[in-house]
């Protein structure tokens, strides 16, 4: 192999994995490696924010199922990018992140941007590392690139120093070899978990994003079918279960772990599969479960199981094929409950646990009026190609009402608690499979984290839609104070004026024409049908300011 600058190998290397995408925002210390970018076959796609770039990526991965790589400058870069990468963290994303510096010479100078890069990214990132020699770039990005796609999946970054990738580099860029780890338990196990669940009258079952991961909707199904049992979303972002289905139950709270305790405390026979238990931000400190409950839990990350509550039963396993030997070992119990097999009413749930939404108690389901009114329309008009990026928050429920998560691969929601996701993220999504109609939806506050991704779009033709849910408030903190008031006994009051969002107010049509994206303004039910139509029909990104309060 004749030898050549280690920024020309890495865009080898990109190019042996079959990376089509580098989403980033360049500095200085990167110029050797990007003076190459535009001469490569993977395009450069250009964000005015590091979060930008990573959600960009975050999306691309979640449609794709394959890595997104992410080009980040120094420690000023990666701190812009931490929230974001911490968000790809606690949602499984495969990404890889690139980050550059001066250099290794320039280690004891403490200069400007100095700082410690991996130990910066180490808490939000599966795996940091830092290239120290020049002969080893392209094994530590296959390296990199292994740890982000193997299960289970996450954040990896890696330190490229300005003077190791100026050297001269003679390796070999090849295909990474991703290791299969898709494991079903032996047979003793599975019939261990078929008989712990069948033991009880009232099973439940838990799921989340490592069913989607794996591929297990249908077979999720076919054991929630043999047991008669609803199914409830935990962290679940995507379509991990039809929510047309008569035995889904709804998503549990991601505030509050009293809103998940009252789904799960009368329950016997608990099979979670796919998710961490649980992920609310005020979680109950006490099990939840029923004394006495027989919980099995089924993850390919051992860590999750029994992680905080005990479990009679953990398989750190390959949902699909753990889920599929269940099903075919329920099947043949030949002394199962005859009710088991019947499929059951779903459990009432109030708004905030049946939308995926997943709303803190009391709030209502959606914003409804305009919001409820444009989902109604969209969903009579749309493609059956359509994809929904949902950073509605309180306008989900509505949202799903009429357009409910049913086909994989063409509902994601944000997750991990960072905002600022829906419209890069359906711009991701958009360019991983531009077969889809992709429509991203937003709220106002959460659009201003990231409204600059709207130039992104109009800058190379990515034409995903946007809708800008538009109440004029933090109205999810509304809720929040709402339930601490009634958790605390504090008498209402008017919410904190840091809520307001309307002094002075946004003009997002403006707002998206100086970044170069189409707009319009809904106020009015009557508007409703001509934006849905102009929208969907506009050739190019397009955003609608839907004024929902």
């Amino acid at each position: 192999m004749s030898a050549r600058s280690g920024n020309a190998a890495v865009f080898e290397q990109l190019a042996a994995d079959g990376v089509t995408h580098l989403f980033g925002n360049p500095g200085t210390v990167e110029q050797g490696l990007l003076d190459l970018a535009d001469k490569s076959g993977t395009s450069y796609v250009l964000a005015l924010h590091e979060g930008v770039a990573v959600a960009m990526a975050d999306g691309y991965a979640r449609a794709a199922r394959r890595p997104g790589f992410v080009q980040l400058h120094s420690g000023v870069g990666l701190g812009n990018a931490v929230g974001m990468l911490y968000q790809a963290k606690r949602g499984g994303s495969p990404l890889v992140a690139l980050v550059g510096e001066a250099g290794v010479r320039y280690d004891a100078m403490d200069a400007q941007m100095a700082a410690d890069l991996v130990a910066m990214a180490t808490p939000v990132t599966k795996y940091a590392t830092r290239v120290l020699d020049a002969r080893s770039v392209l094994r530590v990005l296959r390296r990199a690139v292994k740890i982000a796609s193997t299960p289970p999946c996450g954040p990896v970054l890696v330190v490229l120093p300005a003077d190791v990738l100026d050297e001269l580099n003679d390796e070999r860029a090849l295909p990474t070899s991703v290791p299969s780890v898709r494991t079903a338990p032996d047979r003793a196990e599975i019939a261990g978990a078929a008989a712990l669940l069948r033991s009880g009258s009232a099973p439940l079952i838990l799921m989340g994003d490592g069913v989607a991961a794996s591929g297990a909707q249908r077979e999720l199904a076919d054991v929630a079918t043999q047991l008669g049992a609803p199914v409830w979303g935990v962290n679940s972002s995507e379509v991990n279960f039809d929510t047309t289905h008569p035995l889904f139950g709804g998503h549990l709270g991601h505030m509050f772990g009293a809103d998940s305790r009252r789904v799960v405390q009368d329950a016997d026979a608990v099979l979670i599969v796919g998710t961490y238990v649980f992920p609310e931000v005020f979680p109950e400190l006490a099990d939840p479960f029923a004394a006495g409950a027989r919980v099995v839990h089924i993850d390919a990350d051992g860590y999750e199981i029994a992680k905080n509550f005990p479990v009679e039963l953990g398989l750190v396993a390959d949902p699909k094929l753990t889920l599929a030997a269940l099903a075919d070992a329920l099947r043949a119990d030949p002394h199962p409950e005859p009710a088991a097999l019947l499929p059951r009413t779903p459990r009432t749930a109030s708004a905030d646990e049946s939308m995926p939404g997943r709303l803190p108690a009391g709030a209502p389901a959606g914003e409804g009026g305009l919001m409820d009114c444009f989902a109604r329309e969209l969903a009579a008009r749309a493609p059956s190609n359509l994809a929904v990026f949902d950073e509605a928050l309180t306008a989900s429920g509505a949202l799903t009402r009429h357009l409910p998560p049913k086909v994989p691969g063409t509902y994601f929601q944000t997750r991990g608690g960072s905002l600022g996701v829906g419209i890069p993220g359906a711009m991701g999504v958009k360019l991983a499979r531009p077969d889809l109609h992709v429509v991203g939806f937003t709220g106002d506050g959460a659009s201003m984290y990231t409204v600059q991704a709207l130039w992104t779009a109009a800058r190379y033709g990515i034409a995903a839609k946007f809708v800008v849910c538009n109440n004029r408030r933090y109205r999810l903190l509304d809720l929040n104070i709402e339930q601490y008031w009634r958790t605390h006994a504090v008498a209402p009051h008017p919410a904190p004026d840091a809520f307001d969002l309307s002094r002075p107010e946004i003009g997002f049509t403006e707002l998206a024409n100086s970044l170069g994206v189409a707009a319009l303004r809904v106020d009015t039910a009557a508007q409703v049908p001509d934006a849905v139509r102009t929208m969907l029909a506009h050739d190019g990104p397009f955003l609608v300011d839907l004024r929902t309060e």
